[in-house]
């Protein structure tokens, strides 16, 4: 039965469990409610027909919690992207892990939505999911695997800390967001550390990886900010699903050209990056993301990327050896304090709109 029928179905219902003051009022509670049974759920008076509720990020037993674990479980998978492509590329060429990456991710996402047997996607949800792919499946993995040809993993980190207040402006733009003018301070500063650091590590000009870095920052933030938006109305893990699915016959081609053209050697670290950036990164970090973007809002979960820069300074250090610059755990935790107040701003934010939603009790 559609949601439409079965709110309209349960009229009589409400018009029953209206309380009467009066005997007049009574009567013509039951007069109403006899004529709505007898002509059908059409008849019923429109005042009494329950409508539907939209969908909200605050239903539920704490949303706003859970969708920030969610979004929080995505950055730290994002956050092994850039070590895991390190390793990739010791096995690959850049133009043959991107391809392979979306090859495996589109795999994994088409068997999940065959075993689900989930329907094809509305007609209208098709551009959208193209902004998905070509943002977050192609262009981000491809600028940033070119990027990391030069650049240090810490390094490309802290430039892709930019990300969260790119994705701001374009959900606030996209979705209609509003967030308070503290969010806008916070994300500001975190952004002004970013550029500062950079300029700093490049010597006062911009390298060609920073480039790359920022292009991929335009399409990532289009490609979070739509997907984003399609998960209100579709699971997340089907937004993402059906966009590699879309991706697969460009990554099928690019695999084919690319393979015989770049040298092929394969290792276990380049096994094990491939595999990550393929499920973890590309799938699995996605879905949360896009689940937690549903629940708390485009505004306050992108600025949770924020503290990825941090964890992939520990990630690189960790796995990969580098060192790092004095300069970037400094801007990795200067960031990471924005974090608390863009947080903060979006908890405010969202308290003040459950009060205006919620109409007072009669006494």
């Amino acid at each position: 039965m559609r949601a439409q029928d079965s709110a309209t179905a349960s009229s009589p219902i409400a018009v029953a469990e209206l309380p009467a003051t009066s005997p007049t009022a009574s009567a013509a509670s039951r007069t109403e409610a006899s004529a709505a049974a007898a002509h059908g759920p059409a008849a019923a008076s429109p005042a009494h027909q329950p409508t539907a509720a939209a969908p909200s990020p605050e239903t539920g037993p704490a949303p706003g919690r859970s969708g920030t674990v969610l979004a929080g479980l995505g950055v730290v998978a994002f956050s092994l992207t850039f070590p895991a492509t390190a390793w990739g590329l010791e096995s690959f060429g850049p133009w043959s892990l991107v391809a392979l990456r979306s090859v495996l991710a589109a795999l994994v996402a088409g068997g999940v939505l065959l075993a689900a047997r989930v329907p094809l996607p509305a007609r209208r949800h098709w551009a959208g999911l193209a902004v998905v792919g070509g943002g977050v499946v192609v262009g981000f993995p491809l600028l940033t695997t070119l990027a990391l040809q030069t650049s240090t993993t810490s390094h490309a980190a802290v430039v892709v800390g930019l990300l969260p207040l790119t994705t701001a402006v374009l959900g606030s733009l996209r979705t209609g967001e509003r967030p308070s003018r503290l969010f806008w301070g916070a994300a500001l500063a975190g952004a002004a550390v970013v550029i500062v650091f950079t300029v700093r590590e490049s010597g006062g000009a911009l390298a060609a990886g920073d480039l790359y870095l920022f292009g991929a920052l335009l399409v990532c933030a289009a490609g979070y900010t739509e997907g984003g938006r399609l998960a209100r109305v579709m699971p997340g893990w089907q937004v993402i699903g059906w966009a590699l699915v879309l991706c697969l016959p460009l990554a099928v081609a690019g695999s084919l050209v690319a393979l015989p053209l770049e040298p092929v050697r394969l290792t276990a670290h380049g096994v094990v990056g491939l595999v990550w950036v393929a499920a973890g990164s590309t799938f699995l970090g996605l879905y949360v993301w896009y689940r937690g973007m549903a629940a708390i809002g485009v505004a306050r979960a992108s600025q949770l990327q924020l503290a990825q820069p941090l964890l992939t300074l520990v990630w690189s250090f960790l796995l990969l050896g580098e060192e790092i610059s004095a300069a970037a755990p400094v801007a990795a935790v200067a960031v990471l304090v924005c974090i608390a107040a863009t947080q903060r701003a979006g908890r405010r934010a969202a308290r003040t709109s459950r009060a205006v939603r919620t109409p007072a009790r009669r006494p």
